[in-house]
């Protein structure tokens, strides 16, 4: 008898963590199906009673979403907003009744995104959320990304990095180091010299070898020296630079000084520069050539 009751003890423990362990399961099993249809398939079915505790609860910076239409219309954000949505849970892991998930979201934005105009933009981004099940039911969520990166990749703030590229793109060309001024540039870039320059005549460049064989070896071959001068940079909005200079030159077939004022903006994505605008005192240009 006493041989049997120890079996029977050590039995116990080992049913009771067998049956937690297959909820976890059952709990990811649900929650990645739910979330999969809703995302990738738009299956707005799935938000329902089987799915969800009726209390469920999103936790957020601005405030709890309480209900299965709240969280519903809350999330409809991103499927109203963004369109080719690719929805990735990388990995769902957890004990008990809490999970935790680590996913990816890709898409466009194409539409209003929590009161958002359309901007075009293609953002993918990474989080993580807790997740908290009720009776093998979702019963709250709390997710956590870099809201400052989803918002860069929207257009909404800027880069900051964007200021130490072009400067160093200031840099590099005082040296006279082109390919790496080149480097910096989107293989799409496009260029756009300002209206009644001579140099306009090829607007709008399209690709580094463009910009090379149009902007960049004229300036080589029409002045003995060219430099850019009394730079500032200023950070705009939508991933923009603006950049205050100074044109200094000596024009080689006549000798003639230039000392223009100009002023670039310049439009970059993802650390590259994606389109250029010269504006600049034409005039003086024009005439230094034709004397």
């Amino acid at each position: 008898m006493k041989r049997v009751t120890i079996v029977f003890i050590l039995v116990i423990p080992f049913l009771s963590i067998s049956c937690v362990a297959q909820q976890v399961d059952k709990n990811i099993e649900l929650y990645t199906t739910t979330w999969d249809e809703i995302f990738n398939h738009k299956d707005l079915s799935y938000y329902n009673e089987d799915n969800f505790d009726k209390g469920v609860t999103l936790i957020t910076a601005s405030g709890d979403v309480v209900g299965i239409e709240a969280v519903k219309d809350y999330y409809n954000n991103f499927l109203d907003g963004f369109s080719n949505i690719e929805f990735t849970m990388k990995k769902v892991f957890g004990q008990g009744d809490n999970l935790v998930k680590q996913w990816n979201f890709k898409g466009k934005h194409t539409g209003d995104f929590f009161g958002i105009p359309a901007t075009g933009s293609m953002v993918d981004l990474d989080g993580t959320t807790i997740i908290k099940m009720k009776n093998g039911k979702i019963a709250q969520e709390q997710d956590f990304f870099d809201n400052m990166a989803f918002m860069q990749q929207l257009g909404l703030v800027s880069d900051p990095n964007n200021l130490p590229a072009i400067q160093n793109l200031y840099d590099n060309f005082a040296k006279g180091d082109i390919p790496a001024v080149l480097a910096i540039l989107d293989a799409e870039v496009v260029w756009n010299e300002a209206e009644g320059n001579a140099w306009a005549d090829g607007n709008p460049y399209k690709g580094p070898e463009a910009v090379l064989n149009g902007v960049f070896a004229r300036v080589g071959s029409d002045y003995d020296y060219f430099n850019t001068t009394d730079i500032q940079l200023y950070e705009m909005s939508d991933n923009k630079v603006l950049a205050t200079l100074r044109y200094q030159g000596k024009v080689k077939k006549n000798g003639v000084l230039v000392d223009a004022q100009a002023a670039h903006l310049w439009t970059l994505k993802n650390g590259k520069v994606v389109a250029f605008q010269q504006y600049v005192d034409t005039k003086q240009l024009d005439d230094a050539f034709s004397k």
